[in-house]
């Protein structure tokens, strides 16, 4: 398990013009704890400028932080950095971290070489690398011949080219089509579900964290601000309860007689109607209420369901209070 406890990252910067310049302490990450356990996906949301890329440098080692704690199974990550790069590796969105003029077998040996992978070890998971990511016949082409969906495929076998305990993946559909994104999202939750991968996951497309990550953590201005998962979000984010009507037949009247009816179990009600049908927020669970108000006014109920907030109208709305 990764537990990183009260990380905090501070810079030194000069500001001013000319020769007259003073020092500035800036926090990019004043208080962040977080646990990555294998087997599961996290997801990690903010905004531009929230501190994401450097939490994940910490974690990855990459920089120091300026203080708090970080441990990988029991393992001083601060003390020990080399070990813990053996036992991670990032895949990045783009066409970052590989080399164009180089063969996709060419690529996955010279990355092999940097961890120390032995070379009987190394030659076995190249084989079977590619085979995973379905480019076992273009093995001896070159990479600056592939498509944007291709490079990303290789981009995951040499993430795991060291057989990592955990990855660190950073906008890893990024600028794919459906197509392609689909099938990374389907190797990403194999290497969980199936590898034992614990996996930290930054990404713009809610729906993307909302299928995958088992936990979410959200920073705001270098600090998590709300954390859970995507239910737990929502149910912390909004205090009421959305609920959709769709009747066969109904007047014109039907909304405020509903309205008036409902309001008696709770003063807060809201109606309104659009192409969907009738969405009647509450404070309270006024499901049965809701049937009998319909079975007092003789209409007959087509579907009726409670409508769970998304991941997108939970970050609206936490962006909303900020």
């Amino acid at each position: 398990m990764i537990r990183a406890e009260h990380l905090q990252k501070t810079y030194n910067v000069k500001v001013g013009k000319g020769f007259i310049r003073e020092k500035q302490q800036v926090k990019a990450v004043k208080d962040i704890s977080m646990q990555i356990e294998k087997g599961k996906i996290v997801g990690l949301l903010g905004i531009n400028g929230a501190g994401k890329t450097t939490t994940i440098k910490m974690l990855t080692t990459l920089l120091s932080p300026t203080s708090g704690s970080y441990f990988m199974d029991d393992i001083d990550a601060i003390k020990h950095p080399i070990e813990i790069k053996k036992r991670i590796n990032m895949i990045a969105g783009g066409e970052r971290m590989i080399y164009w003029r180089l063969t996709a077998y060419e690529n996955l040996w010279y990355y092999g070489q940097i961890y120390n992978v032995p070379n009987i070890v190394l030659k076995k998971r190249i084989e079977e690398l590619l085979k995973l990511v379905g480019l076992e016949e273009k093995q001896n082409v070159p990479v600056e011949t592939f498509s944007k969906g291709m490079k990303q495929r290789l981009q995951i076998a040499r993430g795991l080219i060291n057989d990592p305990e955990y990855l660190f993946l950073d906008e890893p559909t990024i600028g794919l089509d459906a197509v392609v994104s689909k099938e990374l999202r389907k190797h990403i939750k194999y290497l969980a579900q199936e590898k034992n991968k614990g996996i930290l996951l930054t990404s713009h497309y809610m729906s993307e964290i909302e299928e995958l990550c088992d936990y979410i953590y959200i920073m705001s201005d270098g600090t998590l601000i709300k954390q859970g998962t995507t239910k737990e979000l929502a149910a912390n984010t909004f205090n009421r309860k959305n609920y959709v009507l769709k009747l066969y037949e109904h007047n014109n009247d039907i909304m405020v007689c509903l309205a008036d009816r409902l309001k008696v179990f709770d003063s807060t009600i809201n109606v309104t109607e659009d192409s969907e049908g009738f969405h009647i927020s509450s404070q309270e669970n006024i499901s049965l209420e809701l049937s009998k108000a319909c079975a007092a006014e003789a209409l007959f109920i087509k579907e009726m369901y409670e409508k769970e907030p998304r991941l997108e109208d939970t970050i609206l709305q936490l962006a909303k209070e900020a």
